[in-house]
């Protein structure tokens, strides 16, 4: 959620143009309320899920200190506020965008893809790749080729972010009966996808330098950042490390790619206010 948030601010500070600085408070406010809503609407529809697994099991609803009805209407009510607030106060391109995000991660991805496929994140990571989208149109009221590079850019990254936790919490998805691809596939094939998304998503993120839409401190941020990436993406490909607890490369790589989103993100805002 804080990536969410984040990626839509930067956004939303990179995209041309002026938004007051209450509307834009406004409109950052929303994409959070919008993305709680989310979760908590994901949380109420997997509630027996997270029961079995032992890094969600602590959650309010398997803990029992919610019930199950008063997350769903949490979670619409709060996702409905956050709509209709982002269109009467900011403007009704970025709540439609907000909207659909929404709507894609409880009812694609939740509902849908989570337990059906092990693609489940590759096509439900779209989800999360709408704010940079939202957070643009906030400003300018409509969608251009750079936020739509940004898109892309988090589409990519979220596989190979997501599987490389997948491989070393594996059995817990395994105990949950989550069709993710370290469990369905193999931790083979999976190191081996994180290494072909990451290829597509490096060329995703250092576009916008090449094609004139960001300039020198954004590109240089990009392809110094993407070689550390694709470094341990090759690193976790190499690997063999069947023991959850002795997988290193994979470790890391999930936590240098939540920094790697946080930099390359403010590379591109840094990029703007030097330009401007």
């Amino acid at each position: 959620m804080t990536l969410v948030v984040f990626t839509a601010l930067c956004a939303l500070l990179a995209a041309p143009g002026h938004i007051h600085p209450v509307l834009g408070f406004t409109a950052i406010l929303c994409v959070a309320l919008g993305s709680g809503a989310s979760g908590a609407l994901n949380q109420w529809y997997e509630s027996d899920i997270d029961a079995r697994m032992k890094r969600t099991a602590a959650r309010p609803l398997p803990a029992g200190r919610m019930d199950r009805d008063s997350a769903l209407h949490f979670g619409v009510g709060l996702g409905a506020f956050s709509v209709l607030t982002m269109g009467l106060a900011v403007n009704w391109v970025a709540a439609a965008i907000l909207l659909a995000a929404i709507l894609f991660y409880v009812l694609v991805y939740t509902v849908w893809l989570k337990r059906a496929t092990p693609q489940n994140i590759v096509i439900g990571g779209a989800a999360g790749a709408f704010p940079p989208l939202i957070g643009w149109a906030a400003v300018t009221g409509e969608v251009s080729t750079l936020p739509v590079l940004l898109f892309v850019l988090v589409f990519l990254w979220t596989p190979p972010h997501f599987w490389s936790l997948a491989l070393f919490v594996r059995p817990d998805y395994a105990s949950a009966g989550v069709p993710m691809l370290p469990v369905v596939a193999g931790e083979r094939t999976t190191r081996t996808q994180i290494l072909l998304y990451t290829v597509p998503m490096v060329a995703a993120a250092i576009a916008p330098w090449p094609l004139g839409l960001a300039g020198a401190v954004y590109g240089v941020a990009a392809v110094a950042l993407n070689a550390v990436f694709l470094f341990y993406a090759v690193r976790v490909a190499m690997s063999r490390e069947t023991d959850p607890a002795l997988m290193k490369p994979e470790r890391r790589l999930f936590g240098f790619s939540i920094l790697y989103l946080f930099a390359l993100f403010g590379a591109l805002v840094a990029d703007r206010l030097l330009l401007a």
